[in-house]
């Protein structure tokens, strides 16, 4: 009995939507994460951010994951991981911020972060693509010759 596993690859549509998902959700959270950070874009900056958000740890977590998870969506490098942490900032957004408002955007509901979180489970789920650093550049595994699901 031949146990080996046969690992078929996505066709190249596959991996193009993946790109276009990865690229489009990055630069969003890239964007308000050097918002809150550098105060890009008229963002309110670091000192502002943490006063709005209560001050502590959490609030720098959050924008360095916010920033550099975009970073890594868009390069596809730790995607899935990037993806998780992104899930996690969103579902604590709704749940402290947007949830008592309902769902539509226009009351200041979740309606903005649960559409962010769609788009982010493909990229938890399958991983960045081919077209990703993670595919070209990094340590693949001896059994699968696929990418380090780690770094993927």
């Amino acid at each position: 009995m031949n146990e080996e596993r046969n690992i078929q690859y996505y066709p190249f549509r596959v991996d193009f939507s993946l790109l276009v998902l990865r690229v489009t959700v990055g630069m969003i959270f890239a964007a308000h994460g050097s918002q809150k950070l550098f105060g890009a874009f008229e963002g309110p900056g670091l000192a502002k951010t943490v006063e709005m958000m209560g001050g502590g740890p959490l609030p720098y977590l959050v924008m360095v994951g916010e920033f550099f998870g975009g970073l890594g969506l868009i390069f596809g490098f730790l995607s899935r991981f990037s993806a998780a942490s992104l899930i996690v900032i969103m579902i604590g957004a709704i749940a402290t911020v947007h949830g008592k408002n309902g769902l539509f955007q226009s009351d200041g509901g979740f309606e903005y972060n649960l559409a962010l979180i769609g788009l982010l489970v493909p990229i938890l789920l399958c991983g960045p693509g081919r077209l990703s650093i993670a595919h070209c550049c990094m340590p693949r595994s001896a059994r699968s010759g696929r990418p380090v699901i780690l770094v993927e």
